[in-house]
């Protein structure tokens, strides 16, 4: 499996912790004590700081319909949310991930409606009927104006397309202003340009204004108490010590049965801005990695193969972390690890802890 390690860091040492039982998934009131044993810690997960800044543009393109673009917004707010466009944005902003906006319905985001319905006592039913529809209220206007900046340009640059390429680079940075955008968003690039139709993206200079879905997200109260992954579900949950989801987000799993861990597994190390052990041998597949023959360590930055941070796993080589190509997330996929969006991925982040219990389900 590959590894993910911060630059410069210590070693860090894995404590093992004794499996504890998960709570089940329920919105019963329950007691207030953790059933985990284990409590988060207090104060904020000390962290490496980012790589550095890379410089130039490459295009992005797609052969794809794009979506209808959303009807204009009422100014009242809060107000139910109308179409399925904000009832993503509603469910974004609650950590119930519907995977990258785009407007149109779909798995991942019935299944996030589902996650919401549950975690507020209503049917079931992971459409917008009313009862969900009086639940999800729109608080904010779902569009927003964005200035592009010279430091959002300056970031930029091209992925190399080989391992041995993206070794040699200063970070692993975005390579256009839409791939940025969308990240920042939590958008899909197609609906960007639905949304942005008039727009040259190919030629943005500083200052242009670009429409976004405004998808920013509060800071969590408090740190979760355990993670339920199902291997069915492609679905990542955080719950809190009663078993109430608090945060839903799509996820990749393991392309081979074998490779897919079931039973309980502890969070061992947190690292953001993690670089990337390339190791051919996990790679038999790929002529380059026979040729190479060598282990190569990737810089940091959203296009890392493990995007922007690690959540490391008490399997060795197993962990929880972004990727590069959010709109593929939910396929099966990977080597062995649970890759999520990148914002789903930092959202997660916020919530773990280390020895925090993580369950994996069929």
């Amino acid at each position: 499996m590959p590894t993910a390690r911060p630059p410069a860091a210590a070693p860090l040492v894995a404590v093992p912790v004794p499996p504890a039982p998960l709570p089940p998934r329920t919105n019963a009131p329950g007691p207030a004590t953790n059933p985990f044993v284990l409590t988060p810690p207090p104060g904020p997960i000390a962290t490496p700081a980012p790589a550095g800044a890379p410089t130039a543009a490459a295009p992005v393109g797609t052969n794809a319909t794009p979506p209808p673009v959303p009807p204009p917004p009422t100014n009242t707010f809060p107000r139910p949310a109308q179409g399925w466009f904000e009832t993503q944005i509603v469910l974004d902003r609650l950590g119930f991930s519907p995977g990258s906006i785009d407007g149109a319905p779909g798995n991942q985001s019935h299944s996030a409606m589902r996650a919401f319905q549950a975690a507020n006592g209503l049917r079931l039913t992971g459409d917008l009927d009313e009862a969900t529809r009086a639940a999800l209220l729109l608080s904010a206007p779902p569009l927003t104006s964005y200035r592009v900046t010279a430091q959002d340009l300056a970031r930029l640059q091209p992925v190399s397309k080989t391992w041995l390429g993206k070794s040699r680079q200063s970070a692993l940075e975005f390579e256009t202003i839409l791939e940025l955008l969308a990240e920042k968003s939590h958008s899909h690039p197609r609906f960007l340009r639905s949304l942005n139709p008039e727009l040259n993206w190919y030629g943005l200079a500083a200052g242009a204004v670009v429409t976004l879905p405004e998808a920013t997200r509060a800071p969590p109260a408090a740190k979760a108490a355990a993670v339920l992954i199902s291997l069915g579900e492609r679905t990542l949950e955080a719950l809190d010590a009663k078993g109430h989801v608090v945060a839903h987000f799509p996820c990749s799993i393991a392309q081979r049965v074998e490779k897919r861990p079931v039973g309980d597994l502890h969070v061992v190390v947190m690292i953001r801005h993690p670089t990337y052990t390339f190791n051919p041998e996990i790679f038999p597949e790929s002529a380059e990695a026979r040729r190479i023959g060598t282990k190569l360590i990737l810089p940091p930055g959203p296009n890392n193969p493990v995007g922007l941070v690690w959540i490391g796993l008490d399997k060795p080589g197993y962990g929880i972390h972004g990727t590069p190509s959010p709109e593929q997330v939910g396929r099966t996929e990977s080597h062995g690890c649970f890759r999520l969006a990148n914002w789903n991925a930092t959202n997660l982040f916020s919530l773990a802890w280390v020895g925090m219990p993580v369950r994996v389900v069929k």
